[in-house]
């Protein structure tokens, strides 16, 4: 499957279709860049000594940060480039393994729902079905990603 996509419309986003972003590695200053934008300074995910003795054995990423990295994949596919009027939220998600520095993430996106809304005539919710895996295909990040997509013409 390509890694480059066109900006797709909403009438683009057929279900079924599928999309598979390119990868990246987490780094050390992923985690500090993170904890400098939120304020979440945990330990687990800032201070190695302790982080070593915790069931872990080295600091993680946090969860959020796995949340803002899989939106990043999504946009970075370009798929919602330009079309995006909002990111409407998500009816679930799952963050099953730990996420570490070193590890590199990559998404695969679905598309397993487009429907019209009565309220616009110039675009719909798309949602995608989200599965972030590390570099041995260990699933880090599961949910779905509702968009409010552009219409190429009229619905």
């Amino acid at each position: 499957m390509p890694y480059s996509y066109e900006p797709h419309h909403f009438e683009e986003f057929e279900e079924g279709k599928q999309f598979v972003s390119v990868g990246r590695t987490v780094t050390e200053s992923d985690l500090v860049m993170h904890s400098a934008l939120t304020g979440d300074w945990t330990e687990l995910h800032t201070n190695g000594e302790y982080a070593e003795e915790t069931e872990f054995g080295e600091r993680i990423a946090h969860g959020p940060m796995t949340f803002v990295q899989a939106t990043g994949f999504v946009y970075r596919m370009g798929i919602v480039e330009r079309t995006a009027i909002a990111f409407l939220g998500m009816n679930y998600m799952d963050l099953p393994n730990p996420v570490f520095i070193g590890d590199t993430l990559s998404l695969e996106a679905v598309v397993t729902d487009q429907k019209d809304i009565g309220s616009r005539d110039d675009a719909g919710i798309v949602v995608l079905d989200c599965t972030m895996t590390n570099q041995n295909d260990t699933v880090v990040l599961e949910g779905d990603m509702k968009f409010l997509i552009k219409a190429r013409s009229e619905n």
